[in-house]
């Protein structure tokens, strides 16, 4: 029979249960840590999809690898997670999801998260929400803690980054809390976030708080069931643009909000913003498009920081408005009243709308326009309107400098005008005013830079050229203000008025580059006349000419002419004729070379010399030509030809210098026809009218006869347009109907419109003459003063032209004579004075005086008469003496002395009167035999042709009683 097996130690059994027991628990634990890990869950991807789709009301896809931990708690992680789609509330494409799960549950075989970390995850919320959603937590959100981190959430078109967030939600009946962080726009934001859960009639309360940029905004309100928002809104901040593209400075605001799906709208603001109190109201729009509106009015606002912050802003956010209303505002120191405006900031583009201001002198300006580029360096286009009754205060204001210019210019106007302003350049592309009552339009371009270049074309109406400088502004002055810019300007006028002149089509263009001016041409139309001018003005310190043009042309001079001091040569002859002036000149502005013609019909000008700009002064040569001088005297005085000036051509040689004040020429030749004059003459303004002084030579001067019985005023005008002193010399003077005087000399002096010659002097046949003549011409009737002295003069041929007269003698004597008169028949009829004469070893022409007396010695009557008349008829006298003295009264003048002495005889008188007035005599030639009464020739009637008249009867009588 078999031994049976020996039994075991019964201490050694109990020894490993007790062992077995100790470790298993570690074999749990293990198996708890190694198991899940060790297990491939991706064959349960779907299943758990399904499983957590159910938990979450929403569908999931794993699209990753999906890991279990049952240790240290249990944990799901799953990659490649996508929770909702494209028609769900919600979207959410993560890197991992991790679900913390409920031990109890999972004992239960049940997955039942009790905290959601989802990691790198892109999360989109729906916006704007259908119509009629709720704002309120989805069923499924109730004891979960939850977590985002590095994540990104994407709500309509508004996309925050770097989401990290942490969310608590307790029970059915509890809030939900969601604190976190996230970065919008480069600007990080801290946010808190409390939702209620909805009560019966659906309305859920909502607390959020956003804190960033050194600013904070808290909303509180309620969630409507209809969906929506409507609470109270408040924040503030110490720096608003940190926010906005605003100034620098703190703010306040307080208001109510109300949400919509696609409108965020914040009324009733009470704002401060940096210590002004302001109201207004704010939308943000959220669909399609994210859009910030802003409506501001205030009572005063600084306008200077907001356009710097404008300019130096880089692109917004988002699209941003801004409507402004201010009853003041400051804007580089001008002052606007009644400020409204909108502009808008979306991307790179400013577009402002309706900005209407008064600005200083109650001008108002509307302006719309818009930007492109980058603010700060983009370009402005803008429509501009404006209108004022005070222009002047308004561009005085805007820094105009108008001190000085006269104050009707610029007063009131009305315009539009189209500005496109960049960071190189402004430019008015269009511009249509009516300033001062006149239509104004044109174009013009500023560019900027260290040295300004203006471009610039207007077209007026009419334009006052008077009035533009301060009086009194010197050429230096007017440097300093072109010396740092360059211009390109064109004008052109209709009607333009400059010291009292008319210019018709007046055009400008001209430059101005680098201190040099050049002026293209400026044209114009003066008293119905064409001008041009041209040249090139190089500016400095010493300016300098260069192709410096004048051209004037008329067909009739008359109206040119007309422009000139004074009634001449406006209605003389030559007046009538075409005109052409040419002037050139090149160099400094102190020494201009100029060279010129002038032609008037025929009159030919020309001149060369050098202009001083500064005094001004011209010096240089000046001549004068015409081919008959006696016509030119015709044209320029208006009088007939004049037969003493024989026919010949006018030349005229003089080096002149000419100033405002003073007209010198010197060493002037003049040769008119038979005239020869040179000398030296000078016209300087004097205390009360010009004054002409100087010295004139003639080899050979004709002076005009006077019709001594012309009724016709004499033209006494000329005395007094100046004062004069001149010392006139001629080598032969030749007076129409006169002896000629050689070797004369007088000085002229002309004053207050009294003509004197003084100190004349001369030869006269042989003699000398002196004397003096005054005529006072500022008299009224005029006067007239000669006196005269002669002495030596010779007689060689018959003296008065009478049928009795002196051809032969010695004469000296000497006159007094004094009238007044406006006509030389006046100046005759009252004549008065004395004059006295003496002839030595003279010749009596026209009677036999000592034939008369040896026929009055005959014895036979009737021989004696027939000899007494054939001798007293004709024949000659010589005499050794004849003195004459005569006393002048009303032109008529009485012989008071005439006394011939005849060798070897008793002599014989003269007796009677000269009507010099009406031309009329009686003179009675007497002799006197040693016993019988007197006898004679009576020469009476006209002055011309007087009858010879023997007086023989008292002789006959007595012959016949004898």
């Amino acid at each position: 029979m078999p031994r049976p097996a020996p039994s075991a130690p019964p201490g050694r059994g109990r020894w490993l249960a007790l062992g077995a027991l100790a470790l298993l628990p570690l074999l749990v634990l293990a198996g708890l840590w190694f198991g899940p890990r060790l297990t491939d869950w991706n064959e349960h991807r779907d299943r758990l999809a399904i499983l957590a789709a159910g938990r979450l009301g929403q569908p999931v896809t794993l699209a990753g690898p999906v890991r279990l931990a049952l240790l240290p708690q249990p944990m799901l992680e799953a990659g490649g997670v996508t929770i909702g789609g494209p028609d769900g509330e919600i979207s959410i494409e993560a890197r991992a999801l991790r679900l913390r799960l409920d031990w109890a549950a999972l004992l239960r075989l049940e997955l039942e998260p009790r905290e959601v970390a989802v990691v790198g995850a892109e999360i989109r919320l729906p916006w704007p929400p259908a119509p009629g959603q709720p704002f309120r937590p989805p069923p499924w959100l109730t004891g979960l803690q939850g977590r985002i981190q590095d994540s990104r959430i994407i709500l309509g078109q508004v996309a925050l980054e770097q989401v990290e967030a942490d969310l608590a939600a307790g029970g059915p009946a509890d809030a939900l809390r969601i604190d976190g962080q996230f970065r919008w726009r480069q600007t990080e934001v801290a946010f808190e976030t409390t939702l209620g859960r909805p009560g019966w009639d659906g309305i859920a309360p909502l607390a959020l708080t956003l804190s960033g940029a050194r600013a904070s905004v808290s909303a509180s309100g309620v969630l409507l069931p209809e969906g929506g928002f409507e609470g109270s809104l408040q924040g503030g901040g110490s720096d608003l643009a940190a926010l906005l593209p605003a100034p620098p400075g703190s703010f306040r605001l307080r208001g109510r909000l109300s949400v919509t799906a696609e409108l965020l709208a914040a009324e009733d603001l009470s704002l401060d913003i940096a210590g002004s109190p302001a109201r207004g109201a704010a939308t943000l729009r959220v669909s399609p498009v994210p859009r910030l509106d802003i409506a501001l009015q205030t009572g005063r606002v600084e306008l200077d920081p907001w356009v710097a912050a404008l300019r130096g802003a880089g692109g917004p956010p988002l699209p941003f408005g801004l409507d402004l209303t201010a009853e003041a505002a400051q804007l580089r120191g001008v002052t606007l009243r009644r400020l409204r405006g909108a502009l808008s900031l979306d991307g790179e583009r400013l577009t402002l709308t309706n900005i209407g201001a008064l600005l200083p002198g109650d001008t108002e300006i509307e302006l719309d326009g818009a930007t492109t580029g980058r603010p700060g360096a983009g370009r402005l286009e803008a429509a501009l309107r404006f209108r004022g009754e005070g222009l002047r205060a308004t561009l005085a204001a805007l820094g105009l400098p108008l001190e000085g210019t006269d104050p009707s210019h610029l007063r009131r106007g009305e315009g539009r005008l189209r500005l496109t302003l960049d960071e190189n350049q402004a430019a008015i592309p269009e511009f249509t005013a009516t300033l001062d009552g006149n239509r104004v339009s044109g174009a013009g371009v500023l560019r900027f830079g260290p040295r300004p270049a203006l471009g610039l074309g207007l077209n007026f109406e009419k334009l006052a050229l008077d009035g533009w400088l301060p009086s009194g502004i010197g050429w230096p002055a007017i440097q300093a203000r072109l010396a740092g810019i360059d211009a390109n300007l064109r004008l052109s006028a209709e009607q333009a008025e400059w010291r009292g002149l008319t210019f018709q089509g007046l055009s400008a263009d001209a430059a101005l580059e680098n201190g040099r001016l050049t002026a293209r041409r400026l044209a114009a139309r003066l008293a119905e006349s064409e001008l041009a001018l041209s040249g090139v003005a190089q500016l400095g310190p010493a300016p300098r000419l260069t192709d410096l043009a004048l051209e004037v042309s008329a067909p009739v001079a008359a109206p040119l002419l007309a422009l000139l001091p004074g009634g001449w040569p406006d209605h003389m002859p030559i007046a009538g004729a075409p005109l052409s002036l040419r002037l050139s000149g090149s160099g400094p502005a102190g020494a201009l070379a100029l060279r010129g013609g002038l032609e008037l019909g025929d009159l030919r000008a020309e001149l060369n010399g050098t202009l001083d700009l500064a005094l001004p002064r011209y010096a240089g040569a000046l001549t004068l030509r015409h081919p008959g001088a006696p016509r030119l005297l015709a044209e320029l005085a208006s009088l007939a030809l004049p037969g003493w000036l024989d026919e010949g051509s006018l030349s005229l040689i003089a080096n002149v210098a000419l100033s405002p004040q003073e007209l010198t020429a010197e060493n002037f030749d003049l040769v008119a026809a038979g005239l020869r004059l040179s000398g030296q003459l000078s016209l300087a303004q004097g205390a009360r009218q010009p004054r002409l002084t100087g010295r004139v030579s003639a080899e050979r001067l004709l002076l005009p006869g006077l019709d001594w019985r012309s009724r016709e005023p004499m033209v006494l005008e000329g005395l007094q347009l100046l004062d004069a002193e001149l010392a006139l010399a001629a080598q032969r003077v030749e007076p129409v109907g006169l002896p000629v005087l050689e070797q004369a000399s007088a000085t002229l002096r002309l004053q207050d419109g009294t003509l004197a010659l003084e100190g004349l002097r001369g030869q006269l046949a042989g003699g000398r003459l002196s004397g003096a003549l005054r005529l006072d011409g500022a008299a009224s009737p005029p006067t007239l003063a000669v006196q005269g002295n002669v002495s030596g003069v010779a007689l060689t041929g018959p003296l008065t032209g009478l049928p009795l007269d002196l051809s032969a003698g010695r004469v000296e004597g000497e006159v007094r004579l004094r009238a007044t008169g406006h006509s030389p028949a006046a100046l005759l009829a009252t004549l008065e004075g004395q004059a006295r004469f003496s002839v030595r070893d003279g010749i009596l022409a026209g009677a036999d005086l000592r034939g008369a007396l040896a026929a009055a010695e005959r014895a036979d009557s009737g021989t004696a008469e027939a000899g007494l008349r054939a001798a007293l008829g004709d024949g000659a006298t010589a005499f050794e003496a004849f003195d004459l003295a005569a006393r002048i009264q009303s032109g008529r003048a009485v012989l008071e002395q005439g006394r011939m002495a005849m060798a070897e005889t008793a002599g014989a008188t003269l007796a009677g009167e000269v009507d010099l007035a009406r031309a009329g005599m009686d003179l009675m030639l007497a002799l006197r035999d040693a016993e019988g009464p007197e006898f004679g020739l009576r020469l009476t009637g006209p002055l011309p042709l007087p009858r010879r008249v023997p007086e023989l009867a008292p002789w006959l009588r007595w012959r016949a009683e004898r």
